[in-house]
């Protein structure tokens, strides 16, 4: 894979990940009535988006370049472990004392972890070399 595609795909699989990211924190935040905003701002949502998509892309060209008979479903599979691993970031954060129900802040982040990868390996099949 060439850089220019891995940007490209770095870029298009972020934008993804960011849109289904913010639209979800509203449609959330709005439903349960719970503001998070101290915690997970929008900025920390596209910045966790962007390097995380932009690690993957960047993956997923060394993998094709340095050993192209590698299946690269292997490397789906890292990344998707990887993306379970991360959870459990969310479930030791200690939530200041201030915030009122903490106990819903997993349902918030927990999904939000999953975005990135999975806009990746949406997009992904569409920046294949033939």
């Amino acid at each position: 894979m060439q850089v220019k595609k891995a940007i490209l795909l770095s870029a298009v699989s972020a934008a993804l990940s960011i849109i289904a990211c913010l639209i979800y924190n509203k449609v959330y935040s709005g439903s349960f009535y719970v503001d998070f905003s101290k915690i997970i701002s929008p900025t920390s949502v596209i910045m966790t988006c962007l390097v995380s998509c932009t690690i993957m892309s960047l993956g997923y060209m060394l993998v094709t370049r340095w050993r192209p008979s590698m299946n690269l479903g292997w490397l789906n599979v890292v990344y998707t472990v990887l993306s379970f691993a991360s959870i459990i970031m969310v479930l030791s954060f200690k939530l200041p004392l201030e915030i009122e129900f903490p106990e819903l802040f997993p349902g918030l982040a927990i999904p939000m972890h999953f975005f990135p990868v999975l806009s990746f390996l949406a997009i992904v099949p569409f920046f294949k070399s033939k």
